[in-house]
């Protein structure tokens, strides 16, 4: 019974989002010394073949957890690792894991919306149930089921990733196997999508459900090289069951990820990754400044991650370019991020600092190029808890500290500060859309932020999070009779 009573000295989970850099924005465990992830590669390291972060077995991505170590008795430390490996065949090349998520959280934010109005407080459970079925070792079938409750007060018009019934959260077939010494495989279906910068591309675990797409991924992976190829179409949650959850054919996202590791010998030892990116996003109903049209907007980047000894690094540099109407799109995004270790064991204190931009401009011109970057479905806690904030006409800037005061708790702090490139755009919330008034109003200040998270890992499977952020309102917010906002939030979540 060890596995489920006993402490660990790492978060449980890969889907916290502490207050450090992107590359650690899943898991307290930096990016290039998390423990496997994807059961499908055998040659490139699984932590960065873009299919997220493992720390003690558990990924957001449930179907990129490899249990297969569970398939011998001797290995079990309790009746629920029976779970992980249920033998179809004899030999236990056919089996099947189990898994699933029980989360109760509530939330409590004063002056919702930046507007002097009622507190809010959403209470919230999240209940996920999967199923991932081995056929041999080149087929599998992932499935699963989630239900997204809340209740609370002021809660406006809650979203179908918020309030569900039920939904099919995920569901696609993987064909895998060797090609020309090279690990390759097609999945298709309904999938979580991970490969790239996590202020561009991660599930979102801070709503109930997940954000997910519908489509095909393809991939080969050698030892120093892979690539990704996809074409995905975005996912609308209704409210009701598993019959209104459908494919959104006016959004759809294709590209090319590429990835290298570089020598492990730079800088006297390192684990670096360089990743070149391609994509392609189409939305027929795109709306900038109150105008809807349609959008063409390709994203040419490059993410260099990893560590070089006590330092670890997350840089991103992208390009935007396309068409939004009959209006040519030219925008940059650059998202550098860096941590030092103050010591040699992997839970020592880590001082860090990052500056992310996103340009702005041209969205109320209505002529000329636009200049406003798009986030995807990128982090959307990154820069605020309260979901204030997105890397649009966006320049940011903060130093953060996360350290472990007592065994299995990790605490990490941050003190941020916000500005708009572009005082004739507005400021932008992590949904994407503009806060009204502030493309009307002067200034540079967008406010400051404070935030402060706990992760106490309680068992392997059972985990404690704790938020409070205080959003303090800067004079571009001020003069747009926009408030300022403190954000609580606590929750429990057993995985197994």
């Amino acid at each position: 019974m060890k596995k489920f009573f006993g402490l660990a000295g790492t978060a449980v989970i890969a889907v916290m989002a502490p207050l450090a850099a992107p590359a650690q924005a899943q898991t307290a465990t930096p990016k290039a010394a998390a423990e496997p992830a994807s059961p499908a590669s055998t040659a490139y390291p699984s932590t960065a073949a873009g299919d997220g972060n493992t720390v003690g077995g558990y990924n957001q991505s449930r179907w990129a957890e490899d249990w297969r170590k569970l398939c011998d008795p001797a290995k079990r430390d309790d009746p629920i690792d029976a779970l992980k490996c249920v033998k179809l065949t004899q030999d236990g090349k056919s089996y099947i894991t189990f898994s699933g998520e029980l989360r109760t959280r509530v939330n409590l934010t004063t002056n919702p919306n930046l507007r002097e109005v009622e507190q809010q407080r959403q209470d919230i459970a999240r209940i996920v149930g999967g199923a991932d079925v081995h056929l041999g070792d080149h087929f599998r079938v992932f499935g699963e089921l989630g239900r997204a409750e809340l209740q609370g007060i002021n809660l406006g018009s809650p979203a179908g990733n918020l309030r569900n019934q039920l939904t099919v959260q995920q569901l696609f077939a993987e064909v895998k196997g060797k090609a020309l010494g090279l690990d390759v495989g097609v999945r298709a279906g309904r999938q979580e999508f991970f490969d790239g910068p996590q202020l561009l591309t991660v599930g979102r675990d801070n709503n109930t459900l997940y954000f997910v797409l519908d489509g095909v991924r393809a991939y080969a992976r050698g030892k120093n090289a892979r690539v990704d190829l996809f074409d995905l179409n975005y996912v609308n949650y209704g409210f009701g069951g598993i019959s209104d959850d459908k494919t959104n054919p006016d959004v759809r996202f294709t590209g090319a990820t590429f990835g290298f590791r570089l020598s492990p010998k730079l800088f006297g030892g390192s684990k670096l990754f360089l990743d070149p990116f391609i994509w392609r996003l189409r939305n027929r109903r795109a709306t900038w400044g109150g105008v809807i049209a349609p959008e063409e907007r390709y994203f040419l980047g490059l993410h260099a991650y990893g560590d070089a000894g006590p330092v670890n690094i997350d840089w991103t540099l992208n390009n935007q370019r396309g068409t939004f109407g009959n209006r040519d799109i030219s925008a940059w995004q650059a998202f550098i991020a860096q941590t030092y270790r103050l010591g040699k064991k992997p839970d020592a204190p880590r001082v860090g600092f990052h500056v992310d931009y996103g340009s702005g401009g041209g969205t109320y011109d209505r002529s000329g190029d636009l200049n406003t970057t798009s986030g995807l479905f990128g982090n959307n806690i990154y820069y605020s808890y309260g979901l204030f904030l997105t890397p649009t006409n966006l320049l940011y800037a903060a130093p953060n500290f996360t350290f472990t005061p007592l065994k299995g708790v990790r605490l990490a702090t941050e003190y941020g500060f916000a500005w708009r490139p572009d005082e004739f755009d507005a400021v932008y919330r992590a949904s994407g859309a503009a806060w009204p008034g502030t493309q009307n109003v002067r200034g540079k200040k967008i406010g400051e932020v404070a935030r402060l998270q706990a992760v106490w890992t309680i068992t392997p499977r059972l985990s404690f999070t704790g938020r409070y952020e205080h959003f303090r309102a800067g004079e571009v917010l001020d003069r747009a009779n926009l408030k300022s906002s403190d954000f609580w939030a606590g929750w429990l979540s057993f995985r197994f």
